[in-house]
């Protein structure tokens, strides 16, 4: 069996894989982790199958302040040229959709914080990622800024009340969600202390302990599964969308 290696590119250390790094080893890829902040984000993706890139407190396009978003930005469009599989979420999504020409922007109706749930659109039905998910699966929010629009010829996958665009697939298999699958109740407390201020927009009680237990459980049981189709789509194993009947544009 092949056993596929994945580019990890984490912007903060506030954001480390968590479960999604110990589902995507579970189900058979070797991790190759980059500290965005402190290491050298590569510059082409020779030596690795798939990117993933997590989530952060920073701006999609605080270049100031975070130079390296360049070339984080350069080396996802990079894998959607090469058409190798992308998987981002969080400020990754938000970088996702920039680097490909989407727009990114604080989001006008609010933060969206805590436990909560997405709705799948029509068309990821006939996605091999999202497929299977159910309708409205859980996620985790902890975002103030929102994918404003989507790059040109993207599909659009998933939506929740406040914000349209939680999840989408641009070219064969570059996914963006906008949303946390990754996360422990531990690691969303440590952002509750770090932002408190974006914490305390969420629903009274959604961040307790207990809550947050309840909410990642019902996360691991849709997304773990997905975690491993990502794999298989990495592998080979699972056919890209193009392969599916979806004409898709070339990127």
């Amino acid at each position: 069996m092949i056993t596929p290696r994945l580019l990890v590119l984490q912007p903060s250390t506030s954001n480390p894989p968590a479960r999604l790094g110990e589902w995507l080893s579970a189900a058979g890829a070797t991790l190759d982790l980059v500290e965005c902040g402190a290491g050298t984000v590569p510059a082409t993706l020779d030596e690795h199958d798939g990117v993933v890139c997590l989530g952060g407190a920073a701006g999609a396009l605080d270049d100031i302040a975070h130079p390296w978003l360049v070339d984080v930005r350069t080396i996802l469009s990079h894998a959607v040229a090469k058409r190798k599989p992308v998987l981002a979420v969080g400020l990754g999504a938000q970088l996702l959709a920039v680097a490909t020409g989407g727009q990114v922007r604080r989001g006008p109706a609010g933060p969206e914080v805590g436990v909560l749930l997405v709705a799948k659109r029509d068309v990821a039905g006939r996605d091999p990622l999202f497929a299977d998910l159910p309708w409205t699966p859980d996620v985790v929010q902890f975002h103030r800024d929102e994918i404003h629009l989507l790059p040109p010829g993207a599909e659009h996958l998933a939506a929740s009340p406040k914000y349209d665009n939680q999840a989408f697939r641009v070219g064969q298999s570059a996914y963006g969600l906008q949303f946390h699958v990754e996360t422990t109740t531990d690691v969303v407390l440590d952002l509750v202390r770090d932002d408190p201020e974006l914490a305390a927009t969420a629903r009274p009680g959604a961040l307790d302990r207990e809550r947050l237990d309840e909410g990642h459980r019902d996360v691991e049981e849709v997304w773990r599964p997905f975690a491993d189709r990502f794999v298989a789509l990495v592998r080979g194993e699972l056919p890209p969308a193009g392969h599916l009947g979806i004409d898709l544009p070339l990127v």
